[in-house]
């Protein structure tokens, strides 16, 4: 048989791909019914994007087999070429370091035999036989069409630790070469690939251009579901794909229904400032929900028009009751739905004609329960109807501005500008909760439960324009349209913190794919890399959330990057210190004058440096001073303070210095953040309280928390290019 060899493919010179090979290589895979691409296939498709793959052949037969390595040049690889076989190395599939034409013979013949054994009904085009790499660094480049935000490409370590050791980041789709090169130097092992102890250094910047190829690649035909590289290998001259696996599926290329801004907009004002509700399964019954909601409604202080909704009772709480929305005679904005989830469909019918803009679903029993027909069935209605639907399975929502409180838990109406929402009914309440206690004033509360329709992307472009809204913090299980939302919060974080408690943080196992880099999407990672790239604050657990929606809004954007520490005692500096570290926050090298003004104020058996330990036994005037030093300096740009309970400064006295010298410089225009850890007896509760009323982030018996809001705030202003 005929041998057939390819030359390795041109190395990265400009984005000029064959788009025409591709489609040839595509459509012949679709018409022949397959899922996969063979080696050699794969290989010409990614060629046409300008990727390097080493030269090759394939064989069909022990004698094609040394001829191909001949021509090629020993030693050589082989590897089974079967679009049923995806993972060569499991079936026996790969021999390494063919030195001869004897061998590369044996090996053709224990690679099929292998093949065979592994699955007897695998169609076996023949073996790949492949020039023999030895030099390089290994790397992973990858695509895949996740659940959650679609087309993502992912970099990393590669070779056969990849899902061991998991340094892989990850970016949406499609990639620029900058963002790129940020996923080169992103990873954990980014100085072994810059060439450490006089190790050959990789071609950083080729590998940046082939993470754009690939991005370019899928991209450009959505319906490659996985690309996977795995291993390159970079030298200082090239980088080239030793091995590719590319997977098709034609669902891969379809995306989620998307509305305008301006179709958002249209429905959410409505939603948060209605001039009419009405509640559908309104109650006189004490107990029922649909009672607690009238009273939250009309107890809440909403000043629009209620209008409750029951065939059998003619009036509750004074108000009189339609039989159905359509014998309200006014127009409706909202509708809330407190009725069995069974009725839900045919009274949406009739909120629909009537023209309401959004339907609050509060009954369980949709597709939280395995009822996903109805929950279909209610969403194509709404979409029948141009009516939005929020939940099903909610507590409602809250929107202070209006005093409106369209649920059937308690009311809350303490305004300030944090909006938040939750996926959960039990989170819910206790951000409630959180807010009453720290008289934390809020925006908006919204429920979204199964999100049928309504979403955290459709909350953000509402408060990124609502001017009572300073910060978003959002708890969710999972995101819709991850895109959108991405999309969406990055151009609202630059102006707004978002903040985001994503549940389910730990691996939920690999997942069945047909790929390395599928596998490793199916991690946290995936979350975290996207919502860090899209400016989001991420919490690590609910009490950090609402703390970051707490504290974050009461600390001036910083200036700078330089943090000093001003403690009086020893051993809270050390661990203020590691929380600095921990947070990503800088801690000032001191330069000298600076050191001698500390030094003027503090004993000469403290320390001055960075912490500035002054000791526990100074009186007030010691905090004063190194605290307003602290402020005055403008190469200082936060101060973290670490308070030891003494009764030379007791825990008030301290708490009102501290308050007063900030203030003496707020009214000179000079805003630093200002965080504060307080030890001691149960004093110092009352003076943490005290110093948070005026805008110092304070808390006791931790030097964690203070310095984690901190480090969140720098997050924000770093990502919002404030810095």
């Amino acid at each position: 048989m005929a041998v057939q060899t390819e030359a390795s493919s041109t190395a990265e010179s400009g984005p000029t791909y064959d788009k025409a090979a591709v489609r040839r290589i595509l459509d012949q895979i679709r018409a022949e019914g397959r899922e996969s691409l063979t080696a050699p296939e794969g290989r010409a498709l990614v060629a046409a994007y300008g990727i390097r793959t080493p030269g090759e052949g394939l064989a069909t037969n022990p004698e094609d087999a040394v001829a191909v390595a001949t021509k090629i040049g020993f030693p050589v690889v082989l590897k089974i070429v079967s679009p049923d076989i995806l993972h060569k190395t499991e079936a026996g599939g790969v021999i390494v370091g063919v030195a001869d034409g004897a061998a590369a013979a044996d090996a053709y013949r224990t690679i099929v035999r292998n093949a065979r054994e592994y699955d007897a009904d695998a169609r076996i085009v023949g073996v790949q036989v492949q020039e023999m790499l030895t030099s390089g660094h290994e790397v992973i480049v990858g695509a895949v069409t996740d659940q959650t935000f679609g087309k993502i490409v992912a970099f990393g370590l590669g070779g056969v630790l990849v899902e061991v050791l998991k340094d892989v980041t990850f970016r949406l789709a499609p990639t620029s070469l900058e963002t790129a090169r940020s996923m080169v130097d992103g990873i954990k092992a980014a100085e072994i690939l810059r060439g450490v102890r006089g190790a050959e250094p990789a071609d950083l910047e080729g590998l940046a251009q082939l993470i754009q190829r690939v991005s370019d690649l899928v991209t450009d035909f959505p319906e490659i579901s996985e690309v996977d590289l795995n291993p390159v290998l970079a030298t200082s001259a090239s980088v080239t794909a030793v091995d590719v696996r590319i997977l098709v599926d034609a669902d891969a290329a379809r995306t989620p229904h998307r509305f305008t801004r301006d179709e958002i907009l249209a429905s959410m004002n409505r939603i948060m400032r209605p001039a009419s509700v009405a509640v559908i399964g309104a109650s006189a019954e004490d107990g029922k929900i649909g009672n607690s909601v009238m009273k939250n409604l009309v107890n809440g202080g909403y000043r629009g028009r209620i209008h409750p909704v029951n065939p059998k009772t003619p009036e509750i709480l004074g108000l009189p009751t339609a039989k159905t929305i359509n014998d309200i005679e006014d127009d409706v904005d909202v509708a809330i739905f407190a009725i069995p989830a069974k009725f839900v469909p045919a009274a949406l019918e009739e909120a629909g004609a009537k023209g309401v803009a959004g339907a609050i679903l509060i009954p369980s029993g949709f597709g939280e329960t395995g009822n996903q027909d109805l929950q279909d069935e209610v969403v194509e209605i709404a979409r029948k109807h141009g009516v939005r639907v929020l939940g099903p399975n909610i507590y409602g929502y809250y929107y202070t501005p209006e005093h409106l409180s369209a649920t059937f838990c308690t009311p809350y109406d303490v305004q300030g500008g944090v909006a938040l929402s939750s996926q959960s009914g039990g989170i819910g309440m206790a951000i409630l909760g959180f807010s009453r206690s720290a008289r934390m004033g809020v925006s908006a509360i919204v429920g979204v439960g199964n999100k049928a329709d309504l979403d955290e992307d459709d909350l953000l472009t509402f408060f990124e324009d609502d001017d009572n809204t300073s910060l978003i913090a959002m708890h969710l299980e999972d995101l819709k349209d991850g895109r959108a939302f991405a999309e969406t919060a990055q151009r609202v974080s630059k102006q707004k913190p978002v903040i985001v408690l994503k549940a389910g943080r730990t691996s939920e196992g690999a997942r069945a794919a047909g790929s390395h880099t599928g596998a490793l999407a199916g991690d946290d990672a995936v979350y975290d890399d996207i919502l860090r790239e899209s400016g989001v604050i991420r919490a690590p657990g609910l009490n950090d959330m609402l703390e970051y929606a707490r504290g974050i809004p009461l600390l001036p954007t910083p200036k700078g990057e330089n943090v000093v520490i001003i403690t009086g005692a020893g051993g809270s500096g050390v661990l203020l210190s590691d929380a600095c570290v921990d947070n990503g926050l800088s801690l000032m090298r001191i330069p000298g004058d600076l050191d001698e003004a500390f030094r003027a104020f503090i004993p000469p058996f403290g320390a001055a440096g960075n912490p500035v330990d002054i000791t526990g036994g100074e009186p007030p005037s010691t905090y004063r001073n190194t605290i307003a030093l602290g402020l005055s300096d403008p190469r200082i740009h936060s101060l973290i303070l670490g308070y030891w309970h003494t009764i030379v400064t007791p825990p008030m006295t301290f708490a009102e210095l501290v308050v007063d010298v900030v203030e003496e410089f707020r009214a000179k225009g000079i805003h630093k953040p200002v965080v504060a850890s307080l030890s001691g007896d149960v004093e110092v509760e009352e003076a943490s309280e005290h110093l948070y009323r005026h805008g110092i982030v304070a808390y006791p018996y931790t030097t964690e928390k203070p310095v984690a809001v901190l480090g969140a705030k720098y997050r924000w202003a770093r990502a919002a290019g404030l810095l």
